[in-house]
């Protein structure tokens, strides 16, 4: 029997002593609901889990961000929503200016209400932010942008690419007619001059256009100036006005400079007195090359509007030529072939605009670029959309007809860009969605970790407690086994 090693109570005392710092795990995962507190409670838990914890605090905030990106967006698009309602008015006003009955001060008036929305354009594009990020005035610095070039309304195939435009149209021959700025015009018959001081010849070219040069058929009816006359045998008929019947050879007797022929379903007209391309007499009745050039000048205005600068070179040639050499101005062609066209070529207008505003949204929580959504919004200003500066009063018409092509322009413009937004916003939304998913299973992944089973540990808790209340009682009493000493003692 010993006292100086009371071997009993020390191994009680080291048992209660390794209970007790259980027990004290115990409570600390149970009272902060964690398994890991520390990284020597679980050192690959913890690394794990601190990585799962960077992910989704990045994902939380990539959510976010993605977000507040569907906000911006909504906020452009919104803005553009009232762009897009006023250039459906300003094209309802257009289509009114452009009608005839309507006096150049009801135009004036309408262009009074054209160039108000004009302005709020403008306002809607500087002023429309969103977190003090302007949304729709574009970026720093400026480009050059090229306007859309127009038909005129001219029966042709427009044909365009960055920069040049084309034009082209079915080659005029005398007596077609066409339709130029809203007026219908008659090629007139020329001599081979191209003037009007030959009627025979006038008669000659008039008869190739009429019935392909050969004579006409005996029998027939012939129309000229609004009288119809039967035409009789060219080698023995006689011609007789009172019974209206006509010999070819005497036509030049009714039909002079200036006349209207028509036979067979065609029609054409004699020039009487061409000065500049046009009969003097008659305003409609003109040249090809002064058809050709009222088409160049219709191209020009109708593809000018909103450009920095009126059109000016405009290079015209032929395909499949048939003695007309455009480049020489010889354009009095008799009759065309089928296959013949002429061309209008021309460098589309310009304007400076500001640079498209182009921001990124990050959306994942790596440092990946694929990461990145990228957001574009062109400058949604008039000057941009090719409307600054529409014109719509002027005495005739026409330039209102003009502007409508060019306020269609803008809606297609406006409409690109609300439908590029768009497509960007639903995709926010699939990103949120996914994102958010992710975040969720990423967290039940780390609790499964990290976060303490509390009815286990609670089992272990309480086993710790009863281990703990025994260990005191087994050291209380090995403490008391020495004292049988005393007896000896005494």
């Amino acid at each position: 029997m010993v006292v100086q090693h009371n071997m009993q109570a020390m191994n009680a005392s080291r048992m209660l002593n390794i209970t007790a710092n259980n027990q004290a795990k115990s409570t600390e995962k149970l009272s902060s609901g964690y398994r890991i507190n520390r990284a020597a409670d679980d050192a690959a838990g913890l690394s794990i889990s601190e990585k799962m914890r960077k992910q989704i605090r990045g994902l939380d905030q990539a959510s976010t961000n993605a977000q507040d990106g569907v906000s911006a967006v909504q906020t452009a698009e919104g803005a553009l929503t009232e762009v897009h309602s006023m250039l459906q008015r300003m094209n309802e006003l257009a289509v009114q200016a452009a009608n005839g009955t309507n006096s150049e001060s009801d135009r004036s008036s309408i262009q009074d209400e054209i160039n108000q929305l004009t302005t709020e354009i403008d306002r809607v594009a500087e002023t429309t932010k969103f977190n003090e990020t302007y949304l729709l005035k574009g970026d720093n610095g400026t480009k050059t942008i090229q306007i859309a070039a127009h038909d005129a309304g001219l029966d042709g195939t427009l044909t365009q690419n960055t920069t040049r435009a084309t034009f082209t149209v079915k080659a005029l021959s005398m007596g077609d007619t066409t339709t130029i700025g809203g007026t219908k015009y008659t090629i007139g018959v020329a001599d081979d001059s191209g003037k009007a001081a030959n009627v025979d010849q006038q008669l000659k070219n008039a008869k190739t256009i009429l019935n392909g040069g050969q004579d006409y058929a005996a029998g027939t009816v012939i129309k000229i100036d609004g009288s119809s006359y039967t035409l009789v045998d060219k080698t023995n008929g006689k011609t007789d006005e009172k019974t209206k019947m006509l010999n070819e050879t005497d036509l030049k007797n009714f039909a002079s400079a200036g006349s209207t022929i028509e036979y067979n379903g065609k029609s054409v007209t004699l020039f009487k007195d061409v000065e500049n391309g046009v009969d003097k007499s008659n305003a409609t009745v003109i040249t090809q090359d002064k058809a050709y050039e009222l088409m160049k000048n219709e191209l020009k205005a109708a593809s000018s509007i909103g450009a920095k600068s009126v059109i000016d070179q405009v290079e015209t040639k032929t395909k499949a030529a048939t003695g007309s050499d455009l480049a020489d101005n010889k354009l009095n062609v008799v009759k065309a072939k089928s296959d013949d066209k002429v061309s209008f070529s021309f460098t589309k207008g310009e304007k400076e605009v500001q640079k498209d505003l182009t921001f990124n949204l990050h959306v994942g929580s790596d440092a990946d670029m694929t990461n990145k959504i990228g957001v574009t919004i062109s400058d949604m200003s008039s000057a941009s959309l090719g409307i600054e500066g529409l014109n719509v009063a002027d005495a005739t018409g026409k330039a209102a007809t003009y502007a409508i092509d060019a306020i269609a322009d803008a809606v297609s413009k406006v409409s690109a860009q609300r439908s590029s937004l768009g497509a960007i916003q639903n995709r926010l939304e699939h990103t949120i969605a996914n994102v958010d998913n992710v975040v969720e299973n990423t967290n039940a992944a780390e609790s499964r970790i990290r976060d303490t089973d509390m009815a286990d540990e609670m089992v272990t808790y309480s086993k710790n407690n009863i281990l703990a209340q025994a260990g005191q009682s087994m050291l209380a009493q090995a403490n008391q086994s020495t004292q049988g000493v005393l007896s000896i003692l005494g």
